[in-house]
């Protein structure tokens, strides 16, 4: 699944570029606070600025008057980007593919087949590097609710699920992702396509 992790990537960057992008209902953020974030930025950077130290009389690290507070409204991620990820699979067409062409499931009950692949990338992408992982996932909110979902698969059902694999279903999921990346190149301007780098690594 990390092929499919670094496809939504590769997905991501050449979607981002391209000038024929749908512009509607594109993530923008307000003037104040592209302000906020410009005035923190030099703060910090001031901050961090080399400077000539006398000798301290105590630690840097000295602690601070800090208080937690739980908000009703907010929920705040680590990995606040996989919505715009999500959305981006669905806009390409990713989801409709993966489930009009692979077929592991006879009902969905209550997954589809995308809701299983996405959910082992995701995995990924928000950190994860094995399956029990996603059991930590699934108990965030704020993660359930960027994705739109009242929940996602357990570890269990996510180990299942890759279990029904073969290899011809490996092969189908490696042509899906060939699929959308052709459709997504053939959105690009004419210049992306003068020049073309070949990672023999991968």
């Amino acid at each position: 699944m990390k092929k499919l992790e670094m496809f939504l990537k590769s997905v991501y960057y050449m979607f981002a570029k391209t000038k024929h992008a749908d512009q509607k209902g594109t993530f923008r953020v307000k003037a104040n606070i592209q302000k906020k974030l410009a005035r923190r930025k030099r703060k910090i950077s001031k901050r961090l600025q080399k400077k000539n130290w006398s000798d301290q009389p105590r630690p840097m690290m000295a602690g601070g008057n800090i208080r937690y507070e739980i908000d009703g409204r907010h929920c705040g991620i680590s990995c606040g980007g996989v919505g715009s990820v999500h959305l981006l699979a669905r806009r390409c067409g990713l989801v409709n593919e993966i489930d009009s062409r692979l077929s592991l499931l006879k009902r969905h009950l209550p997954y589809y087949e995308s809701d299983h692949v996405l959910n082992i990338a995701f995995n990924y992408l928000a950190g994860g590097n094995r399956l029990q992982d996603i059991e930590l996932l699934r108990n965030n909110e704020g993660y359930l609710n960027a994705l739109g979902a009242e929940t996602i698969p357990d570890p269990t059902t996510a180990d299942d699920f890759l279990r029904r694999f073969n290899p011809d279903d490996i092969l189908e999921l490696m042509e899906i992702t060939n699929t959308i990346r052709a459709r997504i190149w053939q959105r690009q301007h004419a210049a992306f396509r003068r020049q073309a780098t070949i990672n023999v690594d991968g």
